[in-house]
């Protein structure tokens, strides 16, 4: 059997830091003692340094490894704390890798989950504080924010919001008594100028939420906990039931399906409202001559206005024409000029950048809390340790791809830093674009046309292609 060594400067045994050098004896010993054969090792030699790690993850991942064993000095090799040491415990685990502790061969995440329960490492949400929301919840107190048509009142229990109530009811009553639709229900509170609790506009996904919401019937839920007769209802019971079951009837049956993402998403503008022009797939069967079945689907982009708010006019184009139209336009030096907008000395690009920075570390703390979860479980008995490496190895495929993600956009700041090299930058990935656009991953050929395009603008057969500059 092969081992591999893997040591880092964050490695402490019995509390004394340990150097490179001793992990590595510690190593061979190991493998003389439990007849391993040393295939390879990796290291980080200073607590910043992740590069040692993710050679061993590559390394891991090459087809012609046989079964292999990664020996670590110390749970502290893999990070400063157990929450990031389980993290690449389970990455290892997904690279089909055994870790094992180089003191005594000790499975290391039975080590991780013993020395949790010993610390008494709980969740960020500890326990104690998830069972206080339960109790809370179990008395009908409210948890977040109040939905449309209430407000929490003195004793955190719901009470009316009577301007919102009576457009609850109005909504109700459209789709039940006059059969609107939900799309025509939205059309006709932004007809009548009648905003949202934050003064916008209505949306086909909020009138629905409105319709589906089990608060109406004066119900409270929370943590899997539902309440009765906590607040004034404001729909009957026979009413809401009725509009579930319209609901629920103008739904095919279920069925798998498989999404397919729109290349240009998020940068599509209709000229004539100036929404968001959103990608809509159509399926359409039809029967021909001889009787045989035919089946195709269409794929446009279409005004969100129109779609979701039964507003502005009809204004779609065929995603694939429209995508050519773009690569068209991106290979012609003839271009409007930029809509980069400025905010003090940062355009808006640096600052969608910062913006995507910031969301993709939030999910990454989100990730990790939900791998210390998943331990702490471990550790105080509720699930088994094969249970949490099952339940954790999405959760680590989703840490390597947020982190990788995170790489990039970092890069693209780094890019936009310099005026010059951003400039470089933007033309660099337009030759790219246009030279390789058919053989780029769909993901790697999204990510360039948002760094080169701004925004898009489409009105009928017109198109205006604003690029960064």
């Amino acid at each position: 059997m092969q081992a591999i060594g893997y040591f880092s400067a964050t490695a402490r045994r019995n509390g004394q830091k340990r150097s490179i050098g001793e992990q590595n004896r510690a190593f061979l010993d190991f493998c003389q003692r439990s007849g391993y054969e040393v295939v390879a090792t990796f290291a980080d030699p200073d607590d910043a340094s992740t590069a040692g790690f993710d050679q061993l993850l590559d390394f891991l991942g090459r087809p012609d490894k046989a079964f292999t064993v990664v020996v670590i000095d110390a749970l502290s090799a893999l990070g400063p704390d157990l929450g990031v040491a389980a993290l690449r415990l389970l990455e290892l685990e997904n690279a089909g890798a055994t870790v094992l502790l180089a003191a005594n061969g000790a499975d290391a995440f039975k080590a991780l989950v013993d020395t949790w329960a010993e610390r008494g490492e709980g969740t960020p949400i500890s326990e104690r504080v998830r069972s206080a929301m339960r109790r809370k919840a179990v008395r009908g107190e409210v948890l977040g924010r109040p939905p449309y048509g209430y407000r929490v009142g003195p004793r955190r229990k719901l009470e009316l919001v009577p301007e919102e109530a009576v457009v609850v009811r109005y909504i109700f009553r459209l789709y039940l008594h006059e059969n609107l639709g939900i799309r025509k229900i939205a059309g006709r509170l932004n007809e009548e100028n009648i905003p949202t609790r934050r003064g916008g506009r209505w949306s086909m996904v909020t009138v629905r939420d409105i319709l589906r919401n089990r608060a109406y019937l004066g119900h409270y839920s929370r943590f899997g906990t539902t309440v009765t007769g906590t607040h004034p209802p404001l729909v009957s019971p026979e009413d809401f039931r009725r509009v579930q079951d319209r609901l629920q009837s103008r739904h095919a049956p279920a069925r798998q399906r498989t999404v397919t993402p729109f290349l240009l998403s998020g940068l599509v503008f209709c000229a004539r409202c100036g929404n968001k022009m959103i990608g809509v797939s159509r399926r359409q069967t039809w029967l021909t001559r001889s009787g045989d079945s035919r089946t195709a689907t269409y794929r446009y982009y279409q005004c969100e206005s129109r779609t979701n708010q039964s507003a502005c006019a009809y204004n779609t184009r065929r995603a694939a024409d429209l995508e050519a139209r773009v690569r068209e336009a991106l290979a012609s030096d003839d271009h409007p000029g930029p809509r980069v907008r400025v905010a003090g000395n940062v355009d808006s690009y640096a600052l969608e950048l910062m913006s995507q920075v910031d969301r993709i570390e939030a999910r990454i703390k989100r990730n990790r809390r939900q791998v210390e979860e998943l331990v702490a479980d471990a550790a105080h008995g509720h699930i088994t340790i094969e249970r949490m490496k099952a339940l954790g190895a999405e959760l680590a495929d989703e840490h390597r791809q947020l982190t990788a993600e995170l790489a990039a956009a970092r890069e693209r700041i780094h890019a936009h830093e310099s005026e010059a090299e951003r400039r470089r930058h933007l033309e660099q990935q337009r030759e790219r674009l246009l030279r390789e656009w058919d053989a780029l991953p769909f993901d790697d050929l999204q990510a360039a046309l948002r760094d080169v395009v701004d925004r898009i603008e489409v009105d009928g057969d017109d198109l205006r292609v604003y690029r960064r500059v």
